[in-house]
C-alpha cells in the first residue's frame, strides 16, 4: 500500500485520535469554514442553511436532523447542503450539553419540576416497548420546548457569522480578480 503508516497506530493511540483529532478540533472548523464559503451560493442561502442547521441539532430528534433541516431549509430557498452541514452541531461532544440544558430549560418552560417526572419514567419499559406516545411526554415534550430559545438563539448568532464571512470572502475575491485585471490590462497596454 503506497499511504500506509510504517509503524501502525497502536490501539491507544487510534482511541485518542477518535476522541481529539491529532491536529485539533481547529483545522476541523478551519475546514467546515472551507466547505462553507465554497458553496456557490447566495451568501444569504448559505448563512441561512447552516442557521437552520445548527437550530435543528438543539432538538432531540436524532436521526432526522438533516431531513428536518433540508425540509426547512427548502421552504426558506436556503442552501441545503449548509443545512446538512450546520446538524454538525450535534454531535458527541455537544449532546451532554444540549440534553442537559434542553431537559432542564424545558422543565422551566413548562412549569414541571424534573426531578419529580424523572423519578416516574419507567425508561426500561419505554424503550421495551418502543411506545412513542409513552417517551413524549416526560421526555421528548420537555426537550422540544426547551430547545426552542437556545435554538433561536444560536440560529440568529450562526447567520450572523456565517453571512459576514461568507461576504466578506466573496468580497475580497472579487477584489482580487478586480486587481488581477488591471494588472493585465496595464500590460497589455504597455505593450502596445
Amino acid at each position: 500500500m503506497p499511504f500506509r503508516r510504517r509503524r501502525p497506530l497502536a490501539l491507544s493511540e487510534r482511541l485518542l485520535a477518535a476522541l481529539w483529532p491529532r491536529m485539533g478540533l481547529r483545522r476541523s472548523f478551519r475546514y467546515m469554514k472551507l466547505k462553507l464559503v465554497r458553496l456557490s451560493a447566495s451568501p444569504y442561502a448559505v448563512a441561512a442553511g447552516a442557521a437552520i442547521g445548527v437550530g435543528v441539532a438543539w432538538t432531540p430528534f436524532l436521526g432526522i436532523h438533516i431531513l428536518i433541516a433540508m425540509m426547512i431549509g427548502f421552504i426558506l430557498r436556503a442552501n441545503l447542503v449548509a443545512a446538512a452541514l450546520g446538524t454538525t452541531f450535534a454531535n458527541p461532544l455537544t449532546f451532554p450539553l444540549i440534553w442537559a440544558s434542553t431537559w432542564e430549560l424545558g422543565h422551566l418552560m413548562l412549569g414541571r419540576s424534573g426531578d419529580e417526572t424523572a423519578a416516574h419514567v419507567d425508561f426500561v419499559t419505554i424503550f421495551s416497548h418502543m411506545n412513542f406516545l409513552q417517551l413524549w411526554k416526560p421526555v421528548l415534550e420537555p426537550m422540544a420546548v426547551g430547545s426552542l430559545v437556545p435554538a433561536a438563539i444560536s440560529a440568529v448568532l450562526t447567520y450572523s457569522a456565517v453571512y459576514v464571512v461568507i461576504r466578506g470572502f466573496r468580497q475580497r475575491k472579487h477584489q482580487q480578480i478586480a486587481a488581477r485585471a488591471a494588472n493585465r490590462n496595464a500590460l497589455l497596454d504597455m505593450v502596445e
